[in-house]
């Protein structure tokens, strides 16, 4: 067993991305007061290790730091739908994330599993990821990397068969986007959910995660996200000048929310709370049990998606 500083022992890994490795491990003490969550002894967490490139570049060590108090203030907020950051471990050329172990798959996973969900459904449950993102933007934060990979299941409920999502690497991107890393890389985030200003090098607000989220729902129904193949290059002049197709069986309101979520101009998108609202109109108005008011309100749901007039 490997310690992460003086608090924490690494078990096993779960998975390993773009970042670095996330392992099964446990706390061997209290952390302190500086931690969003202080835990007690042989409880068990989640530890992301940041892949060495990156603990080695001193500016992503800085913003390791100077980010440390907004995603621990973040996790202290303790939304529903967002892994908790409990500590951020800097040690030498280590850098970790100690975070809640959440126990369930990842919604790539899931999808590869179990195939696409049904329209009322993917709406549904995309509604919780976006009141995830309108929370993290009220705290002037921008995930920047958002894809099923990042969204982690929890099973709620007494059978378990209920699935809570849950965003998990909140401030990986922001951190990873240092000169240093960027010029090798070109940009911060995958290729298929980067938003077209992503792509040019533009500013990155909180249209960046609604646009992520529209690519999100898409592949939710569809299984495959709307741009796909090629190289990484291809895939970033797809999202500059293509237009996704619509998938064929697709209720109107909720082709509705895609397109509004995947407009090339973020000033035209909606903001992440607006995007919650909508869904979930939807989800109840699409439905076989759906009543004529449910029915008028999701036809009606562009009235419900404004542009944001204050991306953050």
């Amino acid at each position: 067993m490997r310690p992460v500083g003086s608090k924490y022992l690494l078990d096993e890994p779960l998975g390993r991305g773009a970042t670095g490795t996330v392992w099964r491990g446990r706390q061997r003490e209290e952390a302190g007061a500086e931690a969003a969550v202080t835990g007690h002894p042989g409880e068990a967490v989640a530890i992301k290790i940041l892949k060495e490139e990156l603990a080695q570049d001193p500016d992503v060590v800085m913003r390791f730091l100077r980010e440390r108090s907004v995603l621990l203030r973040l996790s202290r907020d303790s939304h529903q739908n967002i892994v908790r950051t409990r500590d951020l471990v800097v040690e030498g050329e280590l850098l970790a994330l100690v975070m809640d172990l959440v126990d369930g798959p990842d919604l790539h996973r899931h999808l590869y599993d179990n195939g696409p969900f049904s329209p009322v459904a993917a709406a549904l449950l995309t509604a919780q990821i976006a009141d995830a993102l309108a929370a993290a933007h009220g705290r002037g934060v921008v995930h920047r990397d958002l894809k099923p990979a990042n969204v982690l299941l929890a099973r709620d409920g007494a059978d378990g068969e209920l699935l809570r999502p849950m965003l998990t690497d909140f401030g990986i991107a922001r951190l990873a986007d240092a000169p240093g890393v960027t010029r090798a890389h070109e940009f911060v985030g995958s290729p298929s959910y980067v938003a077209p200003e992503s792509a040019e090098g533009r500013e990155q607000t909180s249209a960046v995660d609604v646009y992520a989220a529209g690519i999100l729902l898409f592949e939710l129904v569809t299984g495959e996200p709307p741009f796909r193949g090629g190289s990484a290059l291809e895939l970033l002049q797809r999202h500059l000048n293509e237009q996704p197709r619509r998938p064929e069986g697709l209720p109107d309101p909720l082709w509705t929310v895609i397109e509004r979520c995947l407009l090339k101009n973020p000033a035209q998108r909606p903001s992440a709370a607006a995007l919650g609202r909508a869904l979930r109109a939807v989800g109840e108005g699409i439905g076989d049990h759906a009543g004529p008011e449910q029915r008028s309100a999701a036809l009606g749901v562009a009235g419900l998606l404004p542009p944001d007039p204050a991306p953050g």
